[in-house]
């Protein structure tokens, strides 16, 4: 039922005081059920007229006053129901030509309905929620990856460095073995030799660089699984609301892709510090790769070195070794040529000893032929005449003198083809020995450096 605003009388009897004060309660009490009449639109109800006895001024005075009062009353009202009832509660209608708005009034269903905003707003939290834990955990999963592929990869670090210690123990059993060569000229230090030193040198790089790498690769597994323990645990802190989300792909608003990352709050989904162990995880990832990566080139790297310090060593050795080989055969030779020359000149001391005997002549002067003897009557005779001397002994003397020196020059000669034969042969057992000795060293290497225990895929190269 509309409010109809009742005409007051012309007539005015009593006070005026008490006349307005009436008109005042009057046009409250009409504001008053206009504002609280349900269902009925309070701007179609015409005003109430008490127009009759009031002069222009006093009405527009009173007016104003009223209008003022109306409008701190409307707005002390709205204000109230601000703080008292939601706005979803309230519907806007067209009352005859003018809109205005109907009072909020709870509706008998108001527990149901914010019973169920309350559902929706935790399911879409749980869902937003359940996106960060699956990224966390498969970023979890790509972490525990890259380790097993780092772990992989820790292990051929491990083999490699076993396999450079093993090179090391043959380089210093190869130099060790070489210091067994017979001969004081045999051990002295030659081409060989300093490719051992060489070899060591490279290898002991190799083992340093190796092993810094391998520290590197720790620290980065620690990290690594570090990262996993924290991705995990937020995760399972995440995971705490989600106990009541049902693991349907209906419910579920993003799927696998990311969840929304514009906005990062300690009270949404998406926490700062996922934010934070996402990041250090994909950081974390990131290095593992490069690291893995710089491992594959230095194995890579260090195979080839070692098998080329390797091979350049035992062809050194091999080299040393037929060039021991080739001094053996032309100190065999020139020994062979000793010995023949010492043969002949001992010969030939033996015909100058003979004649020097011969030419001094029997040693018991009864053995003396007459045909020989300075005193025959054939010589005396020719004595007779001054300067008929015969040359006859001079010859003599000066033959053995001559043959003499000849003979001790011929021993001199014969001591030194013995030196020098005897000096050859022991050259020759010792070259002989030193290409034993290095035969030995290179077969050592080959069978301990060659079939070493290393992955089939670093010995092929393709790794």
């Amino acid at each position: 039922m509309q409010v109809q605003s009742v005409p007051l009388g012309s007539v005015t009897i009593g006070p005026r005081l008490w006349h307005d004060a009436t008109v005042h309660s009057i046009r409250r009490a009409e504001r008053l059920v206009r504002q609280t009449h349900a269902g009925r639109g309070a701007g179609t109800s015409r005003p109430l007229s008490c127009t009759v006895g009031f002069s222009p001024k006093d009405r527009d005075v009173r007016t104003t006053e009223d209008e003022k009062e109306m409008n701190d009353s409307h707005h002390d009202s709205i204000c109230k129901h601000k703080l008292t009832r939601p706005y979803t509660t309230g519907t806007m209608f067209l009352h005859g030509t003018q809109t205005t708005g109907v009072a909020p009034f709870p509706p008998s269903s108001l527990r149901e309905q914010c019973a169920e905003a309350s559902i929706a707003v935790a399911g879409e939290y749980m869902r937003r929620v359940r996106d960060v834990e699956g990224q966390l955990r498969r970023q979890a999963g790509r972490v525990t990856q890259e380790g097993t592929k780092l772990e992989r990869e820790k292990g051929h670090l491990e083999k490699m460095i076993r396999s450079l210690r093993c090179d090391l123990q043959v380089n210093m059993k190869s130099v060790d073995g070489r210091t067994q060569r017979p001969a004081t000229v045999e051990t002295e230090r030659d081409g060989a030799d300093y490719l051992l030193a060489c070899e060591r040198q490279e290898l002991s790089d190799l083992k340093r660089d190796m092993e810094g790498t391998l520290r590197d690769t720790v620290t980065q597994l620690q990290t690594l699984g570090q990262c996993s323990r924290q991705l995990l645990g937020c995760a399972c802190e995440r995971a705490r609301v989600i106990q009541l989300l049902p693991h349907s792909g209906s419910l579920s608003s993003g799927g696998r892709g990311p969840p929304s990352r514009t906005k990062t709050d300690p009270v949404s989904p998406f926490t700062p510090d996922s934010q934070k162990i996402l990041e250090l995880a994909a950081t974390a990832v990131s290095q593992s790769q490069l690291l893995r990566e710089n491992i594959r080139r230095m194995i890579a790297s260090a195979i080839s070195r070692q098998k080329a310090a390797h091979h350049c060593v035992n062809d050194g050795l091999i080299k040393k070794i037929a060039e021991t080989i080739t001094l053996k055969q032309n100190l065999t030779l020139m020994s062979t040529a000793t010995r023949q020359a010492l043969f002949r000149k001992q010969r030939e001391m033996n015909c100058i000893r003979h004649n020097h005997g011969r030419a001094l002549g029997p040693e018991y002067s009864g053995d003396i032929l007459s045909r020989e003897k300075l005193n025959r009557p054939l010589v005396q005779v020719y004595h007779r005449h001054p300067g008929t001397q015969l040359p006859e002994a001079a010859h003599l003397i000066q033959g053995s003198a001559v043959l003499r020196r000849c003979l001790l020059s011929s021993e001199d000669e014969l001591a030194r083809l013995h030196g020098t034969c005897q000096h050859l042969l022991d050259n020759m057992h010792g070259k002989t020995v030193a290409a034993q000795v290095d035969s030995a060293v290179v077969r050592m290497r080959r069978q301990r450096v060659d079939k070493r225990a290393m992955p089939t895929v670093l010995q092929q190269g393709a790794y």
